[in-house]
């Protein structure tokens, strides 16, 4: 069930807020510490711990701090830190200056207060010993700092973008977020024993490509979340095929840059601005080429969802994996077998959409209102897809129909292991364990409830 939104509570704190200047800030919010060096950022080794297994890196934690809006020289800015906030509050009285100063848009504080209060209804809510305000906070305060050091300087993704650990760890970053919306207790992976297959693979030098459905902006922390304590490599080290929004959409980059990414625009918006059609195709066609030499050099995981998207909800509120492009998964085929490597395609199926669903309709602008729920997640690996067995008996010449049919195979096996992982988590909330199927485990770490 959803939470309900507490809206009128946003609205009577956005109405009560007064316009703030710099000099009127708290002064726990007015800092003249230097960014932290990357030795101090470096990794994840120094951390806080919240409960037990369950930690916050301190290259997450929000102490990192952004130009402040003064029009002082550089060498004499203050620094503003959002490290000491503990209340919503405190952050609207920050986040109201700098909007006030020209520095961020409008729009952007009371998407942060409606983000700031789902999120905490779904972290307060879900009974664990780490749903505490501090918690909340932390989080809160990292996203706002991160949000606004892209105001201050914009991160360029490259077509090939290794995840950023240094000076500030993204990775960490993400992680933290999507934790808190997790209730393992009633999540499971299906067929582990495949996942290890797939490690296999990729330390014998092969390549493997995840052909997947996509749910949520929340994705790539579930999947690293329910695999890094068993398959910690493929966790940290897969590669996503990602679409312009993630790398563009201001509250989205900073998760992103904690990933490991190869940069393309989505088919489904390629005419959204009309004029820069032909830029971005271009843009594509560098990140093809760089994705071959990185296919050529083996050992590579890559997760692709060919829908192009993510899924939506029937006209009855049914989910379900959206139908594969058998242009996109033709294009991972044919790049795979030029790459000169063996390649192995694999039918990956997630359930994510309760954690934050998307809009119900697809949005050509940027900027999606994100709502956040406590709640059950999955992932599971279908059988290897026998390529060549699959194309059997389809010509060469019928270039159209063997791209179908291996769409249609590796969409088939993504529905399959999806509706199986609906009934497991359902099984699980309804506490009904003998309606969970045997190939269903939780080898993850279990939190602390209060």
């Amino acid at each position: 069930m959803l939470l309900k939104q507490p809206v009128s509570q946003s609205d009577r704190l956005l109405s009560r807020t007064h316009p703030v200047t710099v000099g009127a800030l708290p002064k726990a919010a007015l800092l003249h510490r230097p960014l932290r060096s990357d030795s101090a950022a470096e990794g994840t080794s120094r951390q806080h711990s919240i409960s037990g297994q369950f930690t916050l890196s301190a290259a997450f934690r929000p102490a990192t701090s952004i130009k402040a809006v003064a029009t002082e020289p550089a060498q004499q800015q203050k620094k503003i830190s959002f490290a000491h906030c503990q209340r919503l509050e405190d952050f609207v009285q920050i986040l109201q200056a700098i909007v006030d100063a020209g520095k961020a848009p409008k729009i952007l504080l009371p998407a942060f207060v409606d983000l700031y209060t789902n999120y905490s209804n779904a972290i307060l809510n879900s009974g664990l010993q780490t749903a505490t305000q501090h918690n909340v906070s932390s989080v809160m305060g990292a996203i706002a700092d991160r949000v606004l050091h892209e105001f201050v300087e914009p991160y360029k993704f490259p077509v090939v973008h290794k995840r950023l650990l240094a000076p500030y760890d993204y990775y960490a970053f993400g992680q933290n977020y999507v934790r808190n919306l997790i209730n393992f207790r009633h999540s499971f992976i299906g067929s582990v024993e495949r996942f290890t297959e797939v490690q296999r693979q990729l330390e014998a030098g092969d390549n493997v490509i995840f052909l997947a459905n996509h749910q949520t902006e929340a994705d790539p922390g579930v999947f690293a979340l329910l695999l890094e304590a068993s398959h910690p490599k493929l966790a940290t080290e897969v590669i996503y095929v990602a679409g312009d929004r993630v790398i563009q959409d201001p509250l989205c980059k900073p998760f992103s840059m904690g990933r490991n990414l190869y940069c393309v625009y989505s088919k489904k918006h390629l005419d959204d601005i009309p004029e820069l059609r032909s830029e971005k195709m271009a843009s594509n066609r560098r990140a093809v080429g760089a994705m071959l030499k990185e296919l050529g050099q083996g050992g590579r995981l890559v997760w692709i969802a060919p829908s192009g998207g993510r899924d939506r909800p029937d006209a009855e509120g049914q989910w379900a994996p959206d139908k594969f492009d058998p242009s996109a998964v033709e294009l991972m085929r044919h790049l795979a077998a030029k790459s000169g490597k063996p390649a192995h395609f694999w039918p990956f199926a997630m359930l994510s959409w309760r954690v934050m669903p998307p809009p119900t309709q697809k949005e050509k602008a940027l900027g999606e209102r994100r709502l956040t729920h406590f709640s059950a997640t999955g992932i599971s690996l279908g059988e290897e897809l026998d390529v060549p067995g699959i194309l059997s008996g389809i010509s060469q010449e019928e270039k159209a129909q063997r791209q179908a049919a291996l769409a249609y195979a590796a969409y088939a096996a993504v529905a399959q292991e999806y509706a199986t992982l609906e009934t497991a988590t359902q099984a699980a909330e309804d506490e009904q364990m003998d309606g969970i199927p045997s190939h269903f485990s939780q080898p993850f770490p279990m939190p602390a409830l209060k």
